[in-house]
């Protein structure tokens, strides 16, 4: 098809469908921060049905050389590897995501919550129901008697950051450009969604060509307000054991060095949410390790201890702050140095509502005009106590025997012991992200990728993809245990069909470890936790199955190398490293009801216990429970 242009006195317009106009306007959009500008939709992916196959998948046919199109196997897992390549490209270039209506748009709903809950942008294009009714109710409709205009698209509104549909072809105009706009902007960045009726995805208009030349979104770096920025100052300086907690927003802002410099400066110790890990350097003399439920033993005093605690582009969620039983020092304050007003104002904070990187720098050159720093006796504390941490880690790691099965901190270990700044690593649920919390030697700012916002099982695989379509030149090591790849494995099919070369590290441990631990903590007796044969009892304590995962690795496609060492593992990971195909690493350690071998929690979380039960063990726990809650404080 060739457009056809149309030119009148006031304006000149092309003639397209609906979805061709989207697919022109979209491959025109461009981010900008710094002066570094690049696309913002990067590409598109889809899965065709009868919802937007002659729709946007014309469309996309179309317009093939100015949008790049890939193929996913499941829609959630599509908005995965959107989202990991949008967090790889630090929020400023994301993916566009296309499905049919029905099952198809319902499928995007757990990507989309975890893109929303992580301020990550992704761009969600589902098909809907006909505009015109003419077909009514079209394949996969859900009627909903009392509401003509609901669709299953509506379950999206509340897990976007911007929803709309859209009913006619001039209404994309407006839902264009405001979608845009809540891509690129640093607070309320998101799932946004647009509905695309499928007649109207096809329905011819005139254009304006206006519509369709090249913008420019400039993310913005808010600037301090002077009082806020007084204030925080005075904050800092009155304070005699000030601690530092790195959150996702650090990486957002790419205020790693700004970070180096105000902590090298001032003495102040760094501690990380998962979000935030890799804002220093392992090494650096201020990093203290993570902060939290899965938090190091290290920071986690500091923070008993802290009279100030400066929050960096984090949300406090119930993991840092223990459930509100962390922070227990004597008169302790908070400031709170983010672009979010909502997360500024958090535990009663100083608020200090700003871009991270340029605030930080304001901060240490106000701080230094005063030759602010923290005693040398509070340095030589932490110091000495990340000493003694880093040889616990070392005793987790080390391996004395090398022919035998490792334990998950070995598996951890010989990776460590491998990878490089370059290396990425992704992870997101089961017993991996409080492992990889509390000893991972993080040595670049974006190689510890965890997605601990929404801790969904499954994200790993598609995310990688992601990560690895965003910087090319990387190792991604996608880090999954049996239970989350049992949940999403599909898009190993993606990565064999475009050379994709993530790498994959399979643990297999036999069951949720994670969940069963906690299980057994809360009095529940790890029921339902166990991938094993059922008895006749009625209970899952037979042996385990038979389930080979690195055969189902195998059977889609992927290179598989099988360890069943540590001297293995160390061999495989080192050829899957090197390999420039996709390749899996499989290695079962422990079952799942024993223990890692990994420090336990150095703080608690809040998971309610039955507070009434008739077995000793939920009876016992509820004891344990009340002691613990006992101590939260409400900070106003």
């Amino acid at each position: 098809m060739t457009p056809t242009t149309s030119t009148t006195s006031t304006t000149s317009t092309t003639r397209l469908t609906v979805a061709q106009a989207l697919v022109r306007f979209l491959s025109a959009q461009y981010s900008e921060r710094d002066g570094v500008r690049q696309r913002l939709i990067g590409a598109t992916w889809g899965i065709f049905g009868h919802g937007n196959v002659a729709g946007l998948g014309q469309a996309l046919l179309e317009y093939a050389d100015d949008m790049p199109y890939h193929q996913g196997r499941n829609e959630q897992s599509m908005v995965h590897a959107a989202v990991g390549y949008a967090r790889q490209s630090n929020r400023l270039s994301t993916h566009a995501v296309t499905t049919s209506i029905g099952p198809g748009a319902t499928n995007l709903v757990t990507g989309a919550a975890l893109a929303t809950v992580n301020h990550l942008p992704v761009l969600l294009l589902p098909g809907d129901i006909f505009a015109t009714r003419v077909a009514d109710p079209v394949l996969q409709q859900l009627e909903v008697p009392y509401a003509g205009d609901v669709s299953v698209n509506d379950s999206l509104r509340p897990v976007s950051r911007y929803f709309d549909r859209i009913m006619r072809p001039q209404a994309l105009i407006p839902a264009a450009l405001q979608a845009m706009r809540v891509l690129t902007d640093p607070v309320e960045t998101g799932a946004v969604t647009l509905a695309l009726p499928q007649d109207v995805q096809a329905e011819a208009y005139d254009w304006p060509e206006e519509f369709f030349a090249e913008r420019t979104w400039v993310v913005r770096r808010p600037g301090a307000d002077p009082t806020e920025l007084a204030d925080a100052v005075r904050a800092i300086r009155a304070a005699h054991r000030p601690l530092l907690i790195a959150g996702g927003g650090v990486h957002h802002s790419r205020a790693e060095e700004a970070l180096a410099e105000f902590a090298g400066a001032t003495g102040i110790p760094v501690a990380s949410t998962q979000a935030g890990k890799g804002s220093l350097r392992h090494d650096h003399p201020q990093d203290v390790g993570g902060v939290g439920h899965t938090g190091t033993a290290t920071a986690n005093e500091l923070a008993r201890q802290a009279d100030l605690v400066i929050g960096v582009g984090t949300r406090y969620t119930d993991f840092t702050t223990a459930s509100g039983t962390l922070f227990t020092g004597d008169g302790v304050r908070f400031l709170n140095l983010n672009t979010a007003p909502y997360d500024s104002h958090k535990l009663a904070g100083l608020p200090l509502v700003a871009d991270a990187r340029n605030t930080l720098a304001e901060l240490t050159q106000s701080l230094g005009m005063h030759a602010h720093r923290v005693t040398d006796a509070y340095v030589a504390e932490y110091s000495l106590d990340k000493e003694r941490w880093e040889q616990r880690v070392e005793a987790c790691y080390e391996a004395e025997e090398p022919d035998v099965r490792p334990t998950q901190p070995q598996v951890l270990g010989a990776l460590d012991a491998l990878v490089d700044e370059s290396d990425v690593i992704i992870n997101a649920a089961g017993s991996l992200p409080g492992d990889l919390h509390k000893m991972w030697r993080a040595r670049s700012r974006d190689q510890y990728h965890l997605e601990y916002g929404y801790s969904c099982m499954g994200y790993e695989i598609p995310a990688a993809i992601g990560v690895k379509m965003a910087a090319p030149e990387r190792n991604v090591w996608a880090l999954v245990g049996d239970g989350t790849y049992l949940m999403m494995p599909t898009e190993i099919v993606t990565a064999v069909q475009e050379g994709i070369a993530i790498k994959i590290l399979l643990v297999q441990n036999h069951g949720y470890a994670s969940i069963g631990g906690l299980s057994e903590e809360t009095g529940a007796e790890r029921f339902g936790t166990a991938y094993r044969h059922r008895l006749d009892d009625g209970t899952f304590s037979g042996a385990p199955l038979p389930v080979d995962l690195a055969a189902n690795a195998a059977s889609l496609g992927m290179r598989v190398l099988r360890a069943k060492t540590v001297r293995d593992l160390r061999a495989a990971l080192a050829e899957a490293r090197a390999a420039d195909t996709p390749t899996c690493v499989y290695v079962e350690t422990e079952t799942a009801d024993t223990v890692s071998g990994a420090p336990p929690a150095q703080a608690w979380w809040d998971v309610p216990v039955a507070e009434t039960a008739t077995r000793a063990s939920a009876v016992k726990a509820r004891e344990l429970y009340e002691r613990h809650v006992s101590t939260r404080r409400r900070h106003l």
